[in-house]
């Protein structure tokens, strides 16, 4: 077994978060001749667990195929998926600011659901699982909402919004996994390695 795993993301808090397990990784991401974003397409009807299952399990295919294509060393793959969802409306990454405060002013005021999905290839072997957290946002002024939009930080951010940076202020309750919120939830991430033999203990 491969003393490391290969991480099928960009997301910089994914890779902290890693880091805090103490798994050893590298990054396998996407050429510029793949669709990353392409694969993040809603389907009609999709409820958001189903969404963000099967996104991940996109993800994890395009990342199988780099893989083998690039002649890297074997290795267990990890890839993470993370959307918004209230009252059963998916909201994924802004697309632009305006976009942005209006996720923002629709989430303020109101519990929502945070889903992230984690898959692993170890081998023949695809292992999976979701993590689903509740969130409650105070209510925003549109000053406040305009201020966190022009910070930048809502952008490539499902829910248009980071609850580990100034976000944190209006979040009134959450109840569930604060790292699968942040995008990588630590407790089913752990279980799937140590399932695959990557984590001991």
């Amino acid at each position: 077994m491969a003393d490391f795993i290969y991480l099928a993301s960009q997301s910089p808090r994914r890779r902290q978060l890693l880091e805090q397990l103490g798994v050893r990784h590298e990054l396998l991401l996407p050429g510029s001749d793949e669709d990353a974003e392409g694969l993040e397409a809603v389907q009609p009807g999709e409820s958001p667990a189903a969404y963000v299952q099967r996104v991940t399990a996109l993800k994890l295919d395009a990342a199988v195929l780099r893989h083998a294509r690039r002649g890297l060393a074997p290795a267990p793959i990890l890839c993470s998926d993370t959307t918004v969802a209230l009252d059963g409306r998916i909201y994924g990454k802004p697309e632009d600011a305006r976009d942005a405060a209006r996720m923002l002013s629709e989430l303020a005021g109101c519990e929502h659901q945070v889903l992230t999905a984690v898959a692993l290839q170890a081998g023949a072997r695809r292992l999976a699982a979701l993590s689903v957290s509740r969130v409650r946002f105070a209510a925003m002024t549109p000053a406040q909402i305009a201020a966190y939009v022009a910070s930048g930080e809502p952008m490539g951010k499902a829910g248009a919004y980071a609850i580990q940076g100034p976000a944190a202020q209006y979040v009134e309750n959450m109840d569930g996994s604060y790292t699968g919120i942040m995008g990588l939830p630590l407790f089913e991430t752990a279980g799937l390695l140590r399932e695959a033999g990557v984590l001991r203990g």
